[in-house]
């Protein structure tokens, strides 16, 4: 092996990545801001990245990374990436259905948009032209001077946390709950009264009486933000956020102004900090489930299936009236759905049912519905 010829080659790879040890004044930090909490593992996905990005590009840049209110409120971290107020911002795109409808489905919410998991819809994102749907509805529909990215998969989240039991669709009506973007709609329309809030805000409305119940995430983000100490009915699934999926904006000059080798860095940092983060997460949730049954009494149900049947009902009307109405959000939706028509079917013939080989190694013990006494289910 000519030993000398590779040590050249070494170094010029090293060089044409930008690992040569570039002087300080080379470094560059962005200020970016989520729109989480400190202290929730939302915000560990935002450090994850963070850490990446300055290993990969051997220090050249950095983020310093930011929670929630730290420069501005959580609410206005798209707005405030776009006049650079901040250079970019750890979020959802459903956050901003209030600009333009269209957001929501690029978030994977609700339902998977049509049936799809966070793969689906990655493999969408990156396969099915979806990333220059995703810049184009930024850049050209709201006129905002931001790229984006898939970062952070939330998912999938709880029906929520209600201060009473709810034993199918008529218990849910007329309670007044935490909900945000599309979803709050899809609920106004099962008969749900919602209110706004951001997540560091759910607790004290709890504990004021304002709210009745509250869509937060489930599992580990549920028990740091302390739902498991004002409600103990908790009611799992949801679909409104089966697949969702959370983004990172850069502003687009910021963008730009990277070296071809940086952004290449966001780019991996982003896709390595939703996988890695994401099986870490599976596994604190499986142990917040557990604690919040042992240590804070917390009754783990199961949503009535007349309140996930009408959420799709009420979920594909207003979808069909926005695209009358939206041209981008038709555009958008047609192709998610052209895609999950090929991918969805395909993977429910060549996956097995997760509950075929679950109930094999780990047997769901057989629990009466709520309201229901022991041993008076029917044989």
């Amino acid at each position: 092996m000519n030993f000398a010829k590779h040590a050249v080659g070494a170094l010029a790879l090293a060089a044409a990545l930008g690992m040569s040890g570039l002087p300080a004044s080379a470094q560059t930090t962005l200020k970016m801001q989520s729109t989480w909490p400190a202290s929730l593992t939302l915000q560990d996905n935002f450090r994850f990245f963070g850490e990446r990005v300055e290993k990969l590009t051997g220090g050249s840049l950095k983020i310093e990374v930011m929670a929630a209110g730290q420069v501005v409120p959580p609410f206005e971290v798209l707005d405030a990436t776009h006049k650079k107020v901040i250079d970019g911002a750890h979020g959802i795109a459903y956050y901003w259905v209030g600009k333009n409808k269209a957001a929501t489905l690029f978030s994977a919410t609700p339902a998977g948009i049509a049936g799809m998991d966070h793969m689906d819809f990655l493999g969408w994102m990156y396969e099915g032209g979806g990333l220059d749907m995703y810049w184009g509805f930024y850049q050209n529909e709201l006129k905002l001077n931001v790229v984006a990215f898939p970062i952070l998969p939330a998912s999938p989240q709880a029906l929520g946390w209600f201060k009473r039991p709810i034993r199918n669709l008529e218990d849910f009506k007329g309670m007044k709950c935490r909900q945000t973007g599309i979803v709050a709609e899809i609920y106004q329309r099962m008969g749900m009264q919602t209110v706004n809030l951001p997540g560091g805000e759910i607790v004290p409305a709890a504990q004021r009486g304002v709210i009745d119940c509250a869509e937060w995430v489930g599992g580990i983000e549920d028990l740091r933000l302390g739902l498991a100490q004002v409600w103990k009915y908790h009611y799992t699934p949801g679909m409104h956020e089966s697949a969702s999926i959370g983004e990172l904006v850069i502003n687009a000059d910021v963008w730009k102004a990277m070296t071809a080798q940086q952004q290449e860095a966001v780019r991996s940092a982003t896709t390595e900090t939703l996988l890695r983060w994401w099986v870490k997460w599976q596994y604190q949730n499986a142990d917040a489930i557990e604690e919040m049954r042992t240590k804070h009494g917390v009754q783990i149900l199961r949503t009535p299936p007349d309140v996930l049947t009408a959420f799709f009902k009420a979920w594909d009307e207003i979808a069909a009236e926005e695209s009358a109405k939206n041209p981008y959000f038709k555009k958008v939706l047609d192709s998610q759905r052209a895609y999950a028509a090929k991918v969805v079917p395909a993977k429910r013939f060549m996956f097995p049912p997760y509950s075929f080989a679950a109930n094999h190694y780990f047997p769901e013990a057989r629990r009466a519905p709520s309201g229901q006494k022991k041993g008076s289910e029917k044989k």
